[in-house]
């Protein structure tokens, strides 16, 4: 990233934060995880997409250098970062490896519904050994008929004594393996069909009788990520580790996504900036005809169409995070407009890097295929494209009704 990276102007329809720049403190953490991701984790990026193993030595990297801790509030051990700090992170460790990216995305998204809704003692309980990174964490809404449907599952949570029951399965679960903690969204009332106002957030430990963890996924890309179903048969789980009050499951899953969706549409724009810049060196090196490609004008136009789309996205990227944490406009839109825009992004970056290269594109020697089967994700998980157009054009609809 050269030096206009660091300074966007909120131009979308709606309000929109002024014109600013990343401040020194998010310019040395963005270049510190960067100088970290090129040094540590690029080396292990191939391999961990070859044998599809979780990175354990990388997880306990993210936590020894305090990176895991940065969505967190101080008051448990965190850094207490906000959007586009995290943002910032997650990017550039997806430059370098997607599934090492995700693993921050995913960690985050999994401790809002705490961060949120959490009691004191919830917080107090489960907080400080997150932002150690002594414990992961996964999020548990999909199921097998409940995708885009959220309102469609069957997961159910019967109140029992002082407790409650679960019973039910949830599947494409992004690090549900080796996560300590699940927050698992069950309906409450079984009666109750499939109306949203009867989803309950509970924290279910993996250690819980009944809990276990089904098939691992085989999947394009982000290998290294496990994906997993999780079943749970008769789980009991105590009063207090249901999230606010009975109902309020699908409030609190919304309100995550539209802070979790930048940390994807983080994702993207890393894949995509490290797309970017393989391709750039290879159009350096690349002698035919007798010149480098990078002089050829066919070659250019790709160059510089995947330099647009990534800057592009980026720039709406940075702007959403801080409409968002300033409570500008609406922020599931502006969650949409960056998931939908930089999960494109990716995937025509990552499409035209491997054109770029030509034949060795294809090829495993080259990390810019391992890029293009790692972009497709980000626009799938955490809600499709579809219905990342679907919130938007609803949003200016009702802007202007």
């Amino acid at each position: 990233m050269d030096a206009n990276a660091d300074t966007y102007l909120g131009t979308a329809v709606g309000p929109a934060p002024a014109a600013f720049r990343l401040t020194e403190d998010q310019v040395a953490l963005r270049d510190a995880v960067r100088d970290l991701a090129r040094a540590k984790v690029a080396p292990r990026a191939a391999e961990i997409d070859r044998t599809a193993e979780f990175p354990e030595d990388l997880r306990r990297l993210l936590a020894a250098q305090d990176i895991l801790a940065l969505p967190f509030p101080a008051a448990y051990g965190g850094i207490d970062a906000d959007l586009l700090t995290l943002c910032l992170a997650i990017e550039e460790l997806s430059a370098a490896c997607a599934t090492t990216g995700l693993i921050l995305a995913v960690h985050a998204l999994a401790a809002l519904p705490i961060i949120d809704a959490g009691t004191p003692e919830q917080r107090a309980r489960w907080l400080p050994d997150l932002a150690a990174g002594r414990t992961l964490i996964a999020f548990g809404l999909t199921e097998a008929g409940a995708g885009s449907d959220v309102a469609a599952m069957t997961t159910r949570a019967v109140r029992d004594g002082d407790g409650y029951v679960l019973d039910g399965s949830k599947r494409f679960i992004s690090q549900g393996s080796v996560a300590d903690l699940v927050v698992v969204f069950a309906v409450t009332d079984p009666a109750a069909g499939k109306a949203r106002r009867h989803i309950s957030a509970f924290v279910v430990e993996r250690t819980s009788p009944g809990f276990s963890v089904g098939r691992l996924e085989h999947k394009m890309g982000i290998r290294g990520s496990p994906t997993t179903e999780l079943h749970f048969d008769g789980v009991r789980v105590p009063v207090d580790h249901l999230l606010g009050a009975e109902g309020d499951g699908f409030t609190i899953a919304m309100r995550t996504f539209r802070r979790s969706r930048p940390g994807i549409a983080a994702q993207a724009v890393g894949i995509a900036q490290g797309a970017l810049e393989l391709a750039t060196q290879y159009a350096r090196d690349r002698v035919q005809f007798g010149r480098p490609i990078g002089q050829m004008q066919m070659v250019q136009a790709l160059l510089a169409d995947v330099d647009a789309a990534t800057a592009a996205a980026r720039a709406l990227l940075y702007v959403a995070c801080a409409a968002i944490d300033a409570g500008d406009g609406d922020p599931d839109r502006w969650a949409s407009l960056c998931k939908l825009v930089a999960g494109d992004a990716a995937m025509k970056v990552t499409t035209d890097a491997v054109q770029v290269l030509g034949g060795s594109g294809y090829l495993e020697d080259f990390p810019v295929e391992r890029m293009m089967r790692d972009a497709k994700i980000t626009q799938l998980y955490e809600g499709t494209q579809q219905i990342q157009r679907l919130i938007v054009a609803r949003s200016i609809l009702d802007a202007r009704g």
